[in-house]
């Protein structure tokens, strides 16, 4: 049996924390005992234990990549633990106190942004490839914009293997189900449901979308809705753009939804209006699972994701007239949105599934520990 240590400093179940929790519900169990270390409080502790992980609890790591002190706690957790291998999400700490312990490790990359002037020129780009080469054995890119961002900032890509996100597919609820929900959130017979299920962070693009809606509302368009589920520190600014706006009646902010599922069988277009550290978007993936057409911004991975006019629209970010213009498209082509959503649903079948990614991810585990042999 292959012990893995999986280490994560989120104290929030944020997107690394949830393909954790996605690989852990499709892991060869037979082969792989799977272990994690998490900050002590951390709200992944639950979920991570009911998926069958063992968990560790330590003191420090929450919510930053590198302490020199984070380092000695984790040794001494290696040391008693002894995985065969340590996975790190971020978390330099964690890869630099395997190394000390001399157990292999596979670190991933789980976000895609600018790369900042400074990683890519010298000093910096030597000082990040230095770094990111010594301390992993390999390093997995949920999408080729993460590598490519790796790449930018100095790192071979010899070390670099792209692994995308797979999910496992949303439950499709009954016409019943999808009635009473459409009826209790006072959705309009007829009118395009739209939705974006998304932490609220500015970067997450939500302001285009409020002036998206503006520009459709000018035009005289009242036969759409969009629902926006979803907390963050951004809530305040975003309800305030939104009464600015005057678009309330037209974008819904739902605050946070524990029915994500529910709420995904009632949409017609999932939306994506991203400009920053969007990689694998698992939210258009479990959307692409109920064959949902997605409206997706060409930042990071999105392009990868979304298939622009075969299983969806990639409009440019930051641009809410084009968003806009792809929305009016959608909500007056129904047969398109059919057509789309259908190719949407293959393409996960064939590229994003749960499986995919647990036995792509579990095949580098075996890779790594045969050359460590």
């Amino acid at each position: 049996m292959i012990r893995v240590m999986n280490v994560i400093s989120d104290t929030n179940i944020g997107g690394a924390g949830r393909v954790l929790l996605n690989y852990l519900r499709y892991a060869d169990r037979s082969r792989f005992e799977l272990l994690a270390a998490l900050p002590r409080g951390s709200l992944l502790k639950a979920p991570l234990e009911e998926a069958g992980a063992q968990v560790y609890e330590v003191d420090g790591i929450a919510d930053r990549s590198w302490d020199r002190g984070d380092v000695g706690v984790l040794k001494e957790l290696f040391r008693e633990v002894k995985p065969d291998l340590v996975h790190t999400h971020g978390c330099l700490s964690g890869r630099v106190a395997a190394r000390g312990c001399r157990i292999p490790v596979v670190y991933s990359r789980h976000s895609a942004f600018p790369v900042p002037a400074k990683l890519r020129y010298p000093p910096g780009r030597w000082i990040n490839k230095l770094i990111n080469e010594r301390y992993a054995d390999r390093i997995i890119a949920v999408s080729p914009a993460a590598r490519d961002n790796l790449v930018q900032g100095g790192v071979s890509p010899k070390k670099i293997t792209v692994v995308m996100n797979g999910t496992a597919p949303v439950p499709r609820t009954s016409e019943e189900e999808r009635s009473a929900l459409r009826e209790a959130l006072s959705l309009p017979p007829g009118a395009a449901v739209f939705g974006i299920l998304a932490r609220l962070e500015d970067y997450k693009g939500h302001l285009y979308l409020v002036e998206a809606v503006r520009l459709l509302k000018e035009r005289g368009r009242e036969d759409f809705t969009v629902l926006v589920a979803g907390t963050g520190p951004f809530e305040e600014e975003l309800a305030l753009a939104v009464r600015e706006a005057g678009v309330e009646d037209r974008l819904r902010l739902l605050g946070f939804r524990s029915d994500v599922a529910a709420l995904l069988n009632i949409l017609d277009v999932q939306l994506n209006c991203s400009y920053g550290t969007e990689a694998t978007s698992m939210a258009l993936l479990e959307g692409m699972s109920l064959g949902l057409p997605s409206i997706a911004s060409d930042y990071g991975g999105n392009p990868w994701v979304v298939k622009d006019s075969e299983t969806g629209l990639i409009f440019p970010s930051r641009n809410a007239a084009a968003l806009a213009e792809a929305m009016e498209r959608l909500m007056d082509c129904p047969e398109e949105r059919e057509s789309m959503g259908q190719r949407a649903r293959e393409l996960y079948e064939s590229s994003f599934t749960g499986e995919a990614f647990a036995q792509n991810t579990e095949n580098i585990y075996l890779d790594i520990l045969k050359g460590a042999e």
